[in-house]
């Protein structure tokens, strides 16, 4: 069993980077499309927030998976037709764009709650010192709701880093992939399988101890 894990440890320790890279990405990208929709869904006009809300609340109301599909294979058919010959979307690509849309919902939640939490007394003070809303937000709201949005924040990164073995259905080489391929050519699945959960472990178990410091910086006043 040691052995046929040290034969393919290289390629473990490939789809593990590649499963690093696709959280990594998905949780980027649908933080900065959050840190857009979350101001909107709170102090945008009635129609905007109407679209906002309808946003989080389909795609919270999709599998992942199917997310997945609908990229994957809606964006081949897309660009088949817009190339005029067969293009298959790349399964990188799909998986970090899937997952960035289903966390970019779940992440403007996040961040709408956090905001609402800053009292408005907040956003008083600073005005009654001179301050122009867009500082005010920055140096005063800001750093109040990122405090409070962090534990949901790290929550999400896990869910992220773990949902990214779904990606391996459409032929993503992750850490997931990976183990089946070689579980199926040593006929050795536990083995391989153990493997993964102990890679898994220890990159959340990385996160969790990164998370736990930052909260600790940033809720210093809370405190």
């Amino acid at each position: 069993m040691i052995d046929a894990i040290q034969q393919y440890q290289g390629q473990l320790l490939q789809g593990l980077v590649t499963t690093i890279e696709v959280a990594i990405g998905s949780f980027a990208v649908g933080f900065l499309i959050a840190a857009v929709l979350a101001p909107l869904a709170v102090y945008g006009k009635p129609l905007v927030r109407r679209i906002v809300m309808g946003y989080v609340g389909l795609i919270r109301g999709l599998p992942e998976l199917l997310v997945i599909f609908l990229i994957f294979y809606g964006g081949t058919v897309l660009l088949t037709k817009l190339a005029g010959k067969y293009v298959e979307v790349d399964a990188l690509s799909a998986g970090i764009a899937s997952l960035s849309i289903v966390a970019a919902a779940y992440l403007t939640e996040i961040l709408r709650g956090a905001l609402l939490s800053v009292s408005a007394g907040q956003w008083e003070a600073a005005l009654s010192l001179g301050f122009r809303r867009p500082r005010a937000f920055r140096l005063v709201v800001l750093p109040q709701m990122l405090a409070r949005a962090l534990p949901g924040l790290g929550n999400q990164w896990l869910v992220i880093l773990k949902e990214s073995a779904l990606v391996s259905v459409v032929g993503l080489e992750e850490l997931m992939r990976k183990s089946v391929v070689a579980a199926g050519a040593t006929h050795q699945p536990l083995a391989f399988y153990l493997t993964a959960a102990a890679l898994y472990v220890f990159v959340t178990g990385i996160s969790t101890v990164l998370l736990k410091a930052c909260d600790f910086r940033l809720s210093r006043h809370l405190r």
